[in-house]
Parts: structure tokens; sequence; C-alpha cells
């Protein structure tokens, strides 16, 4: 036969904290075509608030229910927790307020009350997710694989600083090439001046006389002051 009144979850869970208010919360469902009235009660009144703690359920509909534990000092030994709560139930007229409630679960109100006892759970809080990056297995890569991985990384960064370094090294050897032939050029072109200066001073000096070595010897320094001059913007 079917509960006139479906009570959900079937106990009181609660996640238990030190120093912390906990709330769970009950679900009233009305199985019948009649109104329902219903009042909570525990063992332990000063350590739990239950809001509401009496009520009308509407015929087939429901009601919550939010029962709060205070915070506590102490967890119970081996977290078990000896509190009851009773959930009573009374068809009602249609017309009844909640205001009338209280007084129908009198003894002497003279109604058929229905009890539903509830015992309370206490459970461990949620755990929060590890902030512990995950392994290179729990991400698909070995270890191996990694540090295959970066070994070859390192070759080809060092093969390629290698190539660079090398090309630069070839481009400095093709200037210093081109410097020194341009500087052996200049020496030969001003030892080719020199000989050449020698030679017509010598041929002067046969036909001239000694009138000329004047003449000779400034032709000869303006000559070697244009080769000193051209060898030094050479080098």
């Amino acid at each position: 036969m079917t509960e006139r009144v479906s009570i959900q979850p079937g106990e009181l869970r609660f996640p238990f904290e030190l120093k912390k208010q906990i709330s769970c919360s009950l679900r009233l469902v009305n199985n019948t075509d009649d109104s329902i009235a219903f009042k909570v009660k525990t063992t332990s009144p000063k350590k739990y608030c239950v809001r509401p703690n009496t009520g009308i359920v509407p015929a087939r509909g429901s009601t919550d229910v939010t029962v709060t534990m205070q915070a506590q000092k102490e967890a119970p030994l081996d977290m078990q927790c000896k509190d009851k709560f009773l959930v009573q139930t009374i068809v009602v007229p249609a017309e009844t307020t909640v205001k009338d409630v209280p007084e129908m679960f009198n003894k002497d109100s003279g109604h058929d009350i229905h009890d539903t006892k509830l015992r309370v759970v206490l459970t461990s809080p949620p755990q929060p997710p590890s902030p512990v990056a995950e392994s290179p297995e729990e991400e698909g890569v070995s270890p191996k694989a990694m540090q295959n991985g970066d070994s070859t990384l390192f070759q080809q960064t060092a093969t390629k600083d290698t190539s660079q370094l090398e090309a630069n090294l070839a481009k400095v050897n093709q200037e210093l090439f081109a410097i020194r032939k341009e500087r052996d050029s200049a020496v030969q072109l001003s030892q080719r001046l020199q000989q050449e200066l020698a030679s017509k001073a010598t041929s002067l000096k046969e036909r001239n006389g000694p009138s000329a070595g004047f003449s000779l010897w400034l032709i000869f320094l303006v000559g070697l002051l244009g080769i000193l001059i051209g060898y030094l913007i050479s080098s």
C-alpha cells in the first residue's frame, strides 16, 4: 500500500565539518487527493533548526523542508550520530491554514497521526581536486619519449647554430682574403712605381747632370707620398 506521504531522501545526510553550519533538505510528497499537514520533531532541538517545521502539503503536491545543523566544536566518536527526527502527518480539510496545524498534533486532537522516523548520517565533506599536474604517463607521453624529444630538439638546435657559425666564419674569411689581395696589389703597385721613378730619375740625371737633382728628388718624394696614401686607403 502506497504511503500517503513519501519522504525523500529516507535519512538526513550532513557533510560534517567542524565549526560550520551544515544544511540538508527533505522533500515531502503527498500521494493522496487530500491535503496533508505535517510536523517535524527532533531529539536534539537545540542542535538543529528546521524550516518550516510545520506546514501543509497540497493534494498530489510536495513541500521542501530544510534542516540545518548548528556549528559543532567537536566531532562525534567514529562519526556516529544518535540524533533522530520524526515526521508526523495527518489528513486535514482543504480549508485548513498553516496556523491551525500545531494544535492538530496534540494527543487530544483525535487525529490519525502517522509517524515516520529518520536517522542522521554524518559524511565526510567532498575533497577539492588535487592541484598536482598530470604525470607524463597520464597525458599519454612516456618519460623516455619526452627525453628522446628533448634530445632531438637539442641536436637540431645545435646543428642549426653550428651551420650559422660556419657560414659567418666563411664570410669573414672571404672578406679577409679580399683585403689581403687588395693590400698585396697596392704593395706591388708601390714597388713598381718606385722602380719606374728610380729608373726615370737615373735617366734624367744622366742627361741633365747634377742640376736636375733637386727636381728629381721632388718628383720622387711626390710619387712616394702618393703610393703611401694609396696603400693606406687600400688597407
